[in-house]
């Protein structure tokens, strides 16, 4: 019997033509969906489980202090399981195709039309997945980074990253809200979390201070912070005194700076400011606010 007088039959009313149609056709596809569905089930178990596993290392610690192995191991479980989640839902689809009896070939010239008519539609996805593609490969920053992502139009997107797939990364900003923005759409990436950070700090002197105190005093501040058992946990080095910055009209800037753990140099620059305005303070030295820098870097090698 020919494939056209089977599909004419699977319509007929007698008990033979339900009892091919229920078989041939409707069991075959509620098989493939169910056994999509339960594929799907295991690749997000088999991922849960594995990041677990990288994630208990650090259930003591801060989720930014990370190893970055264990960062791009992070993000890249995400994309394999994104990717094999699409490739078994695309396989499902087609296997229910074909239980229906419609003829692959003849689908191939439509397809072809509608691919061509979603790669002019789609280049943003593409492109998307494309940026996904090298910012995985290339590591430039993985699950619990501190980043600030520059974006086309001008605007930026900074927080910490909870989510990396091929098309979109996704941040959680300091006020809990989660930022997603498409890959394709960034066009720089800065990384503050990246191996080490370091704070600077700039402290506004009068012209007229006796710098060699100063310099005695802030010495003291960056011993005193190193020895310190909460803030010994973050530095990687004692503070270091870099001396004076610039000179205005009215002040000279004296800059210190000290390297610390990944994503830990605000709450290290915070301390020290603290430190720093208590000892000049005490030693009746005035100080007037200004802008603090901070700056991150890759530990050399």
């Amino acid at each position: 019997m020919t494939s056209s007088a089977l599909y004419a039959v699977s319509f007929l009313p007698g008990s033979a033509g339900w009892r091919f149609f229920l078989f041939e056709r409707v069991l075959p596809i509620a098989l493939w969906i169910i056994a999509a569905i339960l594929a799907n089930r295991f690749v997000n178990w088999s991922s849960a489980r594995v990041t677990v596993r990288i994630d208990s290392q650090f259930r003591n610690s801060d989720s930014l202090v990370r190893s970055e192995s264990a960062k791009h191991q992070h993000a890249l479980i995400q994309v394999v399981s994104w990717v094999a989640i699409a490739a078994i839902y695309l396989f499902a689809a087609y296997q229910v195709v074909k239980a229906l009896g419609v003829p692959i070939n003849a689908l191939v010239a439509p397809a072809t039309v509608i691919g061509a008519a979603l790669g002019f539609g789609a280049q943003r996805v593409v492109q998307d997945l494309l940026a996904g593609f090298f910012l995985i490969t290339e590591r430039q920053y993985g699950f619990g980074d501190v980043v600030n992502l520059s974006l086309t139009g001008g605007s930026t997107a900074e927080g910490t990253v909870s989510d990396v797939t091929l098309r979109v990364t996704k941040l959680r900003n300091t006020d809990g809200e989660v930022i997603t923005v498409p890959n394709g759409q960034i066009i720089k990436a800065t990384n503050l979390s990246k191996d080490w950070a370091r704070a600077v700090v700039d402290v506004p002197l009068p012209k007229n201070v006796d710098m060699g105190k100063v310099n005695a005093l802030l010495h003291r501040v960056g011993e005193r912070a190193y020895h310190d058992p909460v803030m010994s946990a973050l530095l990687l080095d004692e503070p270091s005194l870099m001396g004076v910055e610039s000179i205005d009209l009215d002040q000279v800037n004296v800059r210190m700076v000290a390297r610390t753990l990944p994503g830990k140099q605000f709450e290290v620059g915070r301390n020290l400011r603290e430190r720093i305005v208590r000892s000049l303070a005490t030693a009746g030295i005035a100080v007037d606010p200004v802008a603090d820098a901070v700056e991150d870097d890759k530990e050399p090698t």
